[in-house]
């Protein structure tokens, strides 16, 4: 391989790390998600309820890291045994999926949110929560 080609392929496997790196960075973040409209979803649809603080739990658990957390799992929040049970790994997919319907993901859970987040919104929300780790 030519020194030309060799410093073209390094440049362009450098810039994929950096790409790849930053993408494992945000981990879950959304496509078209906005982290400040995030931040304002996340006051007005969620904050009474969860928190951005590792181990400070309000009506609901911290949502600190929760992005690839497993359900149930923040220790010292009591959880419904149909959240404890649900066997669900929060990421981004699942996550969007439980706010436009959480009774139908999880029968028997105690979240009194009622599913009205546009997609938009639901990007949004997702992008600024991978922010929160």
């Amino acid at each position: 391989m030519s020194t030309m080609r060799f410093s073209w392929f390094v440049k362009s496997a450098a810039s994929l790390v950096c790409m790849v790196a930053g993408l494992s960075a945000t981990g879950f973040a959304r496509a078209g998600g906005n982290i400040e409209r995030g931040a304002d979803v996340f006051d007005g649809q969620c904050a009474e309820c969860h928190s951005l603080k590792a181990g400070k739990n309000k009506k609901g658990p911290s949502l600190f890291a929760s992005l690839g957390r497993k359900a149930g799992t923040v220790s010292d929040f009591v959880y419904s045994d149909a959240m404890k049970g649900s066997n669900i790994t929060w990421t981004a997919d699942k996550i969007e999926v439980y706010l436009a319907s959480p009774k139908a993901v999880v029968p028997g859970g105690s979240m009194k949110f009622d599913g009205k987040l546009t997609a938009q919104e639901s990007a949004d929300l997702l992008a600024f929560l991978a922010t929160k780790h």
